[in-house]
């Protein structure tokens, strides 16, 4: 029809991996007529050009998740420039990595883990989050908004220079996010996403894209490798996060089917964590030597270092340590630097004892008391074990699901270490009590969740198989019961269950036998609990203890206007969707009229 535009047909499938320490984007070209292509097609993986050093730019396979803001006049002009830009004034990639460990007040580094932090406001500039007074900041959708566009901008520069309608923009893009991501921090990647120009997008669960990116590597011979009756665990170890989740196989019409079953918890806990232990033992050893002990600028310094020292230590088994050098302070600068070494017997026995250690089957994540007053920052997990976390995940599952775990595939850079592998398959087999539980291998660490996300992306069409799975928790509503006012004491609550595990993309359901109250015409505030381990509740189930059971996540808010009195109450029914994309969306449907509210999830923080 004349008079409207019309978007150009996806020519590629294409998965982004968000990463916390590192980017990755893959592709897969379609046939020109959008028909699934040949089997035989190979999912590619973009090369990154981006600044390495001031005024240099080179291509690599993956783009760091750092951001640089320099201070004025401490860069060159013209010497953050890209091919496709001037005059900047930031950098993101290699070269911002590079200088956390020079200048870590100013450097950006997982945004990610702060985009799913639900006590801050995610829109609001705090990163650096040690920044000085003086210096610029940014807010975590800033931040991947930026690299996500560094992205587009590569592409488009390779992929569109001869046809504007190959440009990202027009693509399909599958972009991976933790399984454990509650809602809130999905709206917000997706709305980073956008900004950055992508609007055709998906989100799909980091472990899956793992799973798939094992698919893809043996093509049809995964087959040969399962069978009807296992439960494979994925083991997902991030930059920032720990993510765990069970796929069961099974057998429909004579094929075989994959059901994701299970998702660990939030566990922020990762590839951070491990740079701050070894930073800690290294600190040790220079004490050791003699030199005093790091103020807190060092420290940050030493912590970036450690970063790099074990990144590269990982990547290559015959490197037996990485040197380092701390900056001195004030006039001190050059003659007061400190030199010292990370070795891989360092980072093997900080990795191995301190994350991996043995545990039994039974035992529970450690939770020391809390104090009263903590330093603003992330909220990781208070036990840096991840061995401990699987066992607690493991044992609730098996009992669950009744079966053990016959198979597991590792995900995540720091699974490049033998040792760290070894020891994750050596209790998986005593806990499953059981030699026969096997190894899957063949995905390039770096780059797995990217090329699943882009197989997943063709799966979609038809071109593979895919992983049934749905919401990855159940989620409820806190619903306040009418109770006399009592003085020091909050409204009692009860927890309406409105999406039940498993509810698949595109599809909506009205939470049955339940009609509320709604204030209109004035702010309203709705508490916000999801549960990965009650996967019998179903949307109308009504929840009034649940003790351990259940994580409060970021609050619903939102000012419903209205033509009605404001501050009245209007009955109302709840109606869930979880969208294509993968985003979850609560509307409440007045049963008087054709009025309708949604509920929107707060990213300002709570208080």
């Amino acid at each position: 029809m004349s008079g409207f535009l019309t978007m150009p047909q996806s020519v590629f499938d294409v998965g982004i991996d968000l990463g916390t320490t590192n980017c990755a984007l893959s592709w897969l070209r379609r046939m020109e007529n959008g028909l699934p292509g040949s089997d035989a097609d190979p999912v590619v993986n973009l090369t990154v050009p981006q600044v390495t050093h001031p005024s240099t730019v080179e291509p690599r396979r993956l783009l760091p998740s750092f951001m640089y803001l320099p201070g004025v006049g401490e860069s060159a002009p013209g010497a953050l420039d890209l091919p496709w830009a001037s005059g900047r004034e930031m950098a993101v990639g290699e070269f911002a990595r590079r200088q956390g460990a020079l200048v870590p007040t100013r450097v950006v580094h997982s945004a990610k883990s702060w985009l799913c932090h639900a006590a801050i406001d995610r829109r609001q500039p705090c990163l650096p989050w040690r920044a000085q007074p003086e210096d610029r900041r940014v807010s975590p959708v800033e931040a991947s908004t930026a690299y996500l566009r560094h992205l587009v901008d590569a592409w488009n520069r390779q992929m569109a220079a001869d046809n504007p309608d190959h440009c990202l923009q027009n693509q399909e893009v599958v972009l991976t996010v933790p399984a454990s991501f509650d809602p809130a921090a999905r709206e917000l990647t997706v709305e980073a996403a956008r900004a950055a120009g992508l609007e055709k997008i998906t989100l799909l669960e980091e472990p899956q894209a793992a799973f798939y990116a094992w698919v893809e590597s043996l093509r049809e011979g995964w087959r040969k490798q399962v069978r009807v009756g296992d439960l494979l665990l994925v083991c997902d170890v991030g930059g920032g996060t720990t993510d765990f989740s069970l796929i069961t196989v099974a057998e429909n019409d004579g094929a075989l089917e994959l059901n994701r079953v299970a998702v660990g918890n939030h566990i922020l806990l990762g590839g951070d964590n491990m740079d701050m232990a070894l930073a800690h033992t290294a600190s040790q050893e220079l004490v050791a030597r003699g030199v005093p002990k790091l103020n807190a600028s060092q420290f940050q310094q030493l912590v970036h270092c450690a970063r790099q020292a074990k990144e590269s230590l990982l990547a290559d088994p015959a490197r037996e340590s990485e040197d380092f050098t701390l900056l001195g302070q004030g006039t001190r600068l050059v003659g007061g630097s400190i030199k010292g070494q990370i070795t891989r017997a360092m980072v093997n026995a900080c990795l191995l004892d301190g994350f991996f250690p043995v545990c039994a089957l039974i035992d529970e994540p450690r939770r020391p008391k809390v104090g009263g007053l903590q330093e603003a920052g992330l909220p990781y997990a208070h036990d840096p074990a991840v061995t401990r976390h699987l066992a607690a995940f493991v044992r609730h599952q098996v009992m669950e699901l009744g079966r053990p775990v016959t198979g597991v595939l590792f995900n995540g850079g720091v699974f490049k270490s033998q040792p760290l592998r070894d020891r994750v398959i050596e209790l998986v087999r005593q806990w499953s009590g059981s030699t026969e539980v096997r190894l899957l291998e063949g995905i390039d660490l770096d780059q797995a969740v990217s090329v699943g996300a882009a197989y997943y992306g063709a799966a979609r069409r038809g071109r593979g198989i895919r992983i049934r799975g749905g919401a990855s928790r159940s989620f409820y509503l806190g619903v306040e019961i009418p109770a006399p006012a009592v003085p020091g004491m909050d409204p009692p609550i009860k927890a309406l269950c409105v999406v039940p595990f498993g509810m698949e993309e595109g599809t909506s359901t009205t939470v049955p036998g339940v009609e509320l109250s709604l204030v209109v015409g004035e702010p309203v505030r709705f508490r916000f609990f999801a549960a990965s381990n009650r996967k019998a509740d179903k949307p109308g189930d009504w929840l009034e203890e649940w003790e351990g059971e259940l994580e409060e996540l970021a609050p619903l808010e939102t000012s419903l206007q209205s033509q009605k009195t404001a501050g009245s109450l209007q009955p109302v029914q709840l109606r869930a969707t979880m969208t294509e994309v993968g985003t979850l969306e609560l509307h409440c449907q007045s049963t008087t009229d054709a009025e309708t509210w949604r509920l929107e999830f707060e990213a300002r923080g709570q208080d």
